[in-house]
């Protein structure tokens, strides 16, 4: 067995494993004769989230709202413009003797796993190195190293003497994904963060799959941040979830209250969307109409009010604050707010 051991849990399960407020990233557009910054495109502008410990949140929105860009900002792939993490009460990148945790440590303790099965691994290394390699680096001797990996590979159901000395080109797409989800699993982190883990897999594959991480999450007692845009996996596996829209934070709560009474108007427009084998309950006319609005130049107040339904003055006026609606449950929308000024204030969620 590996010598690595799980970082250990220093604030007792009240306190979030991973909160982070007003997470900002823009990404700088340059143009003229000499590449000058003429804009920027806001892709995550000023999220707040916490992630609890031992519960699966999942974030769900359209393609653009900034879902992928919020998971590699949480694992540190690409630096936050602005905003704080804390990961288990421990600034993330903060010194040392200030209480922070530094890049290398966080690293080892979040872990994640792509969408793309095939271009997240190396295609000259076999399978039994892939999984191997982040032990060795982190200074696990290379025999303990490949336990490990035969360990993991025999957890996400293939078997080692089979499959530790193939190379990536020789497995299925369900079966790269195993060997993804194995090797971020190598250093025994406590979150994992899955970006479309399942979206590039057919649908018998993506059920074992699901089956896989709920099971794992479980053995190795993990966390996991999930992030897709198939409502359907995202209620099926997630205890709470995020719903963002160009680049902010829509809703949050509980997966039943979200799914059964949605309070955001974004929000019932894509549990809305989605097909029905019920003829009584087809839709003629899509519950959503329109492209998002461009990241570059959002609209003022609520950046939803262009598509939104009920949109009105003061939507434009000011930004919504997040509407507490009950235990966990938020919603940033004028219409959830008692007093904010628009006509249904207060009733959306009633």
């Amino acid at each position: 067995m590996t010598v690595i051991s799980q970082a250990p849990d220093r604030g007792g399960p009240a306190q979030p494993l991973l909160e982070v407020k007003g997470l900002v990233k823009h990404f700088p557009i340059r143009g003229g004769l000499f590449g000058r910054q003429v804009a920027v495109v806001r892709a995550v502008d000023g999220v707040d989230l916490a992630i609890r410990k031992g519960e699966t949140l999942g974030i769900v929105g359209e393609s653009g709202c900034g879902k992928s860009t919020t998971a590699r900002l949480l694992m540190r792939l690409i630096e936050p413009d602005a905003g704080t993490m804390v990961f288990d009460g421990e600034t993330v990148g903060g010194p040392e003797e200030t209480g922070g945790v530094p890049l290398r440590d966080y690293r080892r303790q979040v872990q994640m796993v792509f969408q793309d099965s095939y271009a997240s691994l190396n295609p000259r290394l076999t399978i039994e190195e892939t999984i191997a390699f982040a032990p060795k680096v982190h200074g696990v001797p290379a025999h303990e190293a490949r336990e490990r990996a035969h360990e993991l590979l025999a957890a996400v159901g293939l078997a080692p003497g089979q499959f530790a000395q193939r190379y990536p080109h020789e497995l299925s797409g369900g079966q790269r994904q195993r060997i993804n989800i194995a090797r971020a699993l190598a250093l025994q982190p406590r979150l994992v963060i899955l970006d479309e883990p399942v979206s590039a897999l057919d649908k018998s594959v993506e059920a074992q799959v699901l089956n896989l991480l709920v099971d794992l999450k479980e053995k190795f007692g993990l966390t996991y941040a999930f992030i897709s845009h198939d409502l359907n996996v995202v209620q099926y596996i997630s205890d709470r979830v995020l719903v963002m829209y160009l680049g902010k934070v829509a809703e949050t709560g509980p997966v039943e209250e979200i799914y059964e009474r949605p309070a955001h108007p974004y929000s019932r427009a894509l549990l809305a969307s989605r097909p029905s084998m019920d003829p009584s309950q087809r839709r003629t006319e899509p519950p959503l109409t329109g492209d998002p609005p461009n990241p570059v130049n959002p609209p003022s107040g609520c950046r939803f009010r262009t598509r939104c339904p009920i949109a009105e003055g003061v939507c434009a006026e000011r930004e919504p604050p997040a509407a507490h609606l009950t235990a966990g449950h938020e919603a940033s929308c004028h219409a959830a707010l008692p007093g904010s000024g628009h006509s249904l204030a207060g009733r959306l969620a009633a």
